[in-house]
């Protein structure tokens, strides 16, 4: 990623679509250390995250690891790799839907909206404080046309696959995270500007511990 993009990023300025740098794929923490040092915290330093930080979260919920045949698999394992999860990023500088083909974040509503977002989460103080939340949504269709009505179970599985993943990739990153699941449907949809057809599942509030 050009040095002026994320400069731009962490003055707070939108950029429409930023490319996120290629995350990494060797730690300094192992899985036990992080599964270990994992635990919810909901108070966080204003400091916000290095666009390194954040590529590496979302590459964990949702990047593509490797491709066969023509065909693209990501971090989280998905039912008939269907892949029925959205993924957005609420952050100072705006709201953005991270594209995993391509690494990349496109912009859909610039300023900040955490406070807002805190309001759909039943006030929850984790939301508006964090530098970063990163909201979870469904697309219930795309697993149920293959499995019908016990599509539902496994797109909630995959729900709970990609939030372990990103708190494990938090803690590995000195991060702390946690999973928010009490907020009103509609409201968290007004927010982050997501289509029709998605559900929210998961709001989950990421940045630097409060010591």
């Amino acid at each position: 990623m050009a040095p002026f993009l994320i400069m731009l990023l962490l003055m707070g300025s939108a950029e429409k679509e930023i490319l996120l740098p290629l995350p990494k794929h060797k730690g300094q923490v192992s899985v036990e250390e992080a599964i270990k040092n994992r635990k919810s915290v909901r108070s966080f330093k204003k400091e916000p995250l290095s666009i390194e930080e954040i590529s590496q979260l979302l590459w964990a919920a949702q990047g593509i690891t490797h491709t066969l045949r023509g065909f693209s698999f990501r971090a989280a394992p998905s039912a008939g790799a269907l892949y029925p999860l959205e993924v957005y990023t609420v952050l100072k500088q705006g709201i953005y839907h991270y594209i995993p083909s391509g690494h990349k974040l496109v912009l859909v509503k610039e300023g900040d909206f955490r406070k807002k977002l805190a309001n759909a989460g039943l006030s929850q103080s984790a939301i508006h404080s964090a530098p970063l939340d990163i909201v979870i949504t469904a697309i219930y269709a795309r697993t149920m046309i293959k499995y019908g009505e016990r599509g539902t179970r496994y797109v909630h599985i995959e729900a709970g696959h990609v939030a372990e993943n990103l708190q494990l990739q938090a803690v590995a990153l000195g991060l702390g995270s946690v999973p928010i699941g009490a907020f009103y449907d509609e409201k968290v949809k007004n927010v982050i500007g997501c289509t029709n057809e998605e559900v929210p599942l998961y709001i989950i509030p990421i940045g630097k511990p409060r010591e």
